[in-house]
């Protein structure tokens, strides 16, 4: 079948150099493009995103922070393993923040920000994928949580939201092969999206809890 349609990025245009290359290096993270325990090449990275070494070495800084990769004195910087005992603590903050977003977009989000969460939810309905695409669909839930996080309009709680959400997304990626299904957990966002979109504050972080508590569920199952 044909590739997925690509979602728009909703982070902010024209970034500078570094920002690009955080973006670029912390997605690779998050989706095991790069594995967990492989060496981080900045030279070799440099190259591959068209930057020079010091954009990536700001890069690899910041992704230190997140807990996405870990620098040794003399052995260089590799991608950080994923800790599955991490997963109780990651949700329980989820499960605190993840409410407080869906409801504060609700009713704050601007009305050019509610079309485009439901044209994201139109997209999302209509897919039709095989299991072999399964790792590019959880490219969706990430743009969708961010998406959220975005119109919930408060910059430190999108910036804490970000981390622990990519911090989740790269547990699901380790254990992807193991779940029965992912377009189920995908599609569970078109309701989320369309109760955003609606201002139905009360839904929406219903909803977002649900998400949340079940993908724990989820992955507790195949651990």
């Amino acid at each position: 079948m044909n590739a997925l349609p690509a979602l728009a990025s909703v982070e902010d245009e024209a970034p500078s150099q570094a920002e690009a290359a955080y973006r670029q290096l912390r997605d690779k993270l998050i989706m095991l493009e790069i594995r967990p325990g492989e060496p981080i090449n900045d030279g070799q990275l440099a190259a591959e995103f068209g930057s020079g070494r010091t954009p990536v070495r700001e890069a690899i800084k910041r992704l230190e922070v997140d807990h996405l990769v870990v620098s040794y004195p003399r052995r260089g910087t590799f991608a950080t393993n994923v800790d599955f005992t991490e997963l109780a603590d990651v949700s329980e903050v989820r499960e605190l923040l993840e409410p407080l977003a869906a409801r504060r977009a609700a009713t704050r989000a601007s009305a050019a920000m509610r079309r485009e969460l439901l044209q994201v939810a139109k997209t999302i309905a209509e897919l039709d994928p095989s299991p072999a695409e399964s790792r590019e669909l959880m490219r969706y839930d990430l743009t969708v949580h961010r998406l959220i996080y975005k119109a919930a309009a408060n910059p430190h709680l999108e910036n804490t939201l970000i981390r622990y959400d990519n911090l989740a997304t790269r547990i699901w990626c380790v254990v992807l092969d193991k779940v029965p299904s992912v377009s189920g957990h995908i599609t569970e966002h078109v309701e989320l999206l369309e109760a955003v979109a609606e201002g139905d504050a009360d839904r929406a972080a219903k909803l977002a809890l649900h998400h949340v508590t079940s993908f724990e569920e989820t992955i507790r199952k195949v651990l």
